[in-house]
């Protein structure tokens, strides 16, 4: 039986030195080129020795990294300036982002909405449903990173960013990570700075897929979800290291995940879900406020590289307005927000890269004003920061 599988392939000039007369000169490096093959499972050996390819992995269904506690926004949790773009101090950096190119992969946009007036938005649609976001978490999380000032309160980290690129991958019932990759090149091709992506992978979905579709025994079933993963998550390493080997300086942000359950138990932490778990993708778990200082979310799962706000963040709304979400999903946002102002401090004053932006953004977040006793695996780095000066 045939089984579909994502190649990605190095495609142009191979990463490597080559002779050129006299001197040594360094060769473009590859770009990442994405093919959907549909093989039977023997052939795959044959494929991965292939030296062009870079990894190969089955489609995996992806989910929404669901907010929690969505609602409409009170005044009071509005006020003049949203709580976390005061938090990473957005609000007193002289940068906002112009220049700078963002990408947002999620549920869409509200294209409509007054935080987005004047902003060229570039959207493509990788779903089977319309263009327009119809969940709402897309127009928030855009809204984060640049959304302008809705009525009297400022929510946007970057509102000078003036082009966006808005990669609608995740419906009603998902999407996969065949489209999340396909949105990635699609984003790099069209000069994106800064990718934010609030999305996982459903392994619980995959292997019920394998049961329900294929009849596949539970250990089997599961068996294969376990290779599944892996391969996916190596499929967003190699395609993670080729965008960043490459001449467009693009970094990629994913949220963490919002399966760990702290109130229930305190050991009761899960590790950083796919794709942000994957190496060269800066992974982000979530803070609240509490009386002493900022607090790691019930929520948020651990290790990942970096925090940012991520409880009860005020954003954009369908429909216009302002919406009330907490989630990881709300924390990746700030991070990608701060990282496009670390991308227009550093292109002020020379060439922007992807290894300078991850320096200065990874290197902005600090442990100042967390609560006592936390636990630095649960929050990286610390809480980023953006420019001051």
């Amino acid at each position: 039986m045939k089984e579909k599988l994502i190649v990605l392939r190095r495609g142009g000039s191979q990463s490597r030195d080559v002779f050129r007369g006299p001197s040594l000169e360094a060769a473009a490096p590859p770009e990442p080129k994405i093919e959907i093959e549909e093989v039977e499972r023997r052939e795959i050996p044959r494929i991965t020795r292939n030296a062009d390819v870079a990894a190969v992995a089955p489609p995996m269904p992806m989910k929404l990294i669901a907010p929690l506690d969505a609602h409409a926004a009170t005044p009071a949790e509005a006020g003049d300036i949203a709580w976390g773009v005061q938090a990473v101090k957005a609000d007193t950096s002289p940068f906002n982002g112009a220049g700078i190119v963002v990408c947002v992969l999620d549920t869409g946009i509200d294209p409509a909405h007054p935080a987005f007036e004047g902003v060229e938005l570039l959207r493509r649609n990788f779903t089977e449903e319309g263009d327009d976001d119809e969940h709402g978490h897309g127009t928030h999380c855009a809204g984060t990173i640049f959304g302008r000032q809705v009525g009297s309160t400022r929510i946007g980290v970057a509102p000078g960013v003036q082009r966006a690129l808005i990669g609608k991958v995740l419906g009603e019932g998902g999407g996969s990570s065949e489209s999340i990759v396909s949105a990635i090149q699609w984003a790099v091709e069209n000069g994106a700075n800064v990718i934010s992506m609030s999305l996982g992978i459903d392994f619980p979905g995959y292997a019920r897929w394998l049961r329900e579709t294929n009849g596949f025994p539970e250990e089997l079933a599961t068996s294969r979800a376990l290779e599944g993963y892996r391969a996916n998550v190596l499929l967003f390493e190699r395609l993670a290291s080729m965008v960043r080997a490459g001449s467009q300086p693009t970094l990629i942000v994913a949220a963490a995940g919002n399966e760990s359950r702290r109130n229930e138990d305190e050991r009761f932490e899960i590790a950083v879900s796919p794709p942000a778990v994957s190496e060269g993708i800066i992974s982000v778990a979530a803070l609240g406020q509490g009386v002493d200082g900022f607090g790691v979310a019930d929520f948020s799962n651990t290790g990942a590289n970096v925090s940012g706000p991520g409880v009860a963040v005020v954003s954009a709304g369908l429909g216009g307005g302002l919406r009330t979400m907490s989630g990881t999903s709300m924390a990746c946002p700030h991070v990608a927000g701060v990282a496009a102002l670390w991308a227009e401090r550093i292109g002020r004053t020379g060439p922007l890269n992807v290894l300078n932006l991850t320096a200065r953004l990874i290197g902005s977040a600090s442990f100042d004003g967390l609560s006592a006793g936390f636990d630095p695996f649960d929050v990286g780095e610390g809480l980023v920061r953006a420019p001051q000066g």
